[in-house]
């Protein structure tokens, strides 16, 4: 059985635009601090907003909402995860890792990103497809 991530990875997205909306700009330890996200969930969350062009960082690390400059960062990555799943059909999380040659952080932007884009989804055995 196929589990849509938008949901989950939506919701990370609204907790962090909702403090940034409260607050301005934050780096990512207070974003977490005022959402209790977990780093993973966080990453996952910020993929989402970028790719709805909501949240932008700035040389100092803070995130803050806007138009992003993140697109080229996060969107190269999730094509290569999006080509991987292509690819495969389905990939564990330590594949895509092996076989993207990307760090756990860009590797949870580029799924945020890409469930924004309503493009990925999980099986029980935690391996992700595209839908």
């Amino acid at each position: 059985m196929l589990t849509d991530v938008s949901k989950k990875y939506g919701e990370n997205a609204g907790k962090i635009w909702s403090v940034l909306s409260e607050r301005g700009c934050l780096k990512k330890e207070n974003i977490l601090e005022h959402t209790s996200l977990i780093d993973i969930d966080f990453y996952k969350g910020i993929g989402w907003l970028a790719r709805e062009n909501k949240v932008s960082k700035d040389e100092n690390d803070c995130f803050k909402l806007g138009f992003t400059n993140l697109e080229n960062e996060i969107g190269s990555k999730a094509g290569r995860i999006w080509k991987i799943l292509d690819i495969w059909g389905d990939a564990e999380y330590s594949t895509i890792k092996r076989l993207s040659d990307l760090n756990d952080k860009d590797i949870h932007t580029a799924l945020g990103w890409l469930a924004r884009e309503d493009k990925i989804n999980i099986d029980e055995k935690e391996r992700f497809h595209l839908k």
